[in-house]
């Protein structure tokens, strides 16, 4: 059921194939071991973020949020964020910055709906 949110700097979506990348994202989690054969359940999605300031050079980005629910080890985590990673450096060779972030949601609380 993971949720991978890319925040992105907004001219990436003119410079780059960002669908691509998407569809890559989506691939990399599922042949992830951590994620179950179940390709139905993995949501990637994309937001350009129009004003930012950074410190690298130069000052484009960007940032996927892994959101898991909770039940896999951190060193799980970690090999899923890097191999999602890889797929980010594929795409974004040349982007100032690149990161992951594995977050756990409250599994008590998630709630789901779908057709």
């Amino acid at each position: 059921m993971p949720h991978l949110i890319l925040e992105h700097s907004a001219e990436l979506a003119t410079s780059h194939d960002l669908q691509a990348l998407v569809d890559d994202l989506f691939e990399t989690a599922c042949a992830h071991p951590a994620i179950s054969a179940n390709p139905s359940a993995v949501k990637v999605r994309s937001n350009a973020c129009q004003h930012l300031r950074s410190g690298v050079s130069p000052e484009t980005f960007a940032h996927l949020e892994l959101r898991l629910l909770p039940g896999r080890s951190s060193e799980t985590k970690a090999d899923l964020a890097g191999a999602l990673l890889k797929a980010l450096e594929r795409h974004l060779p040349k982007v100032g910055s690149l990161s992951v972030e594995p977050v756990e949601m409250d599994a008590a609380t998630y709630v789901k709906r779908t057709l």
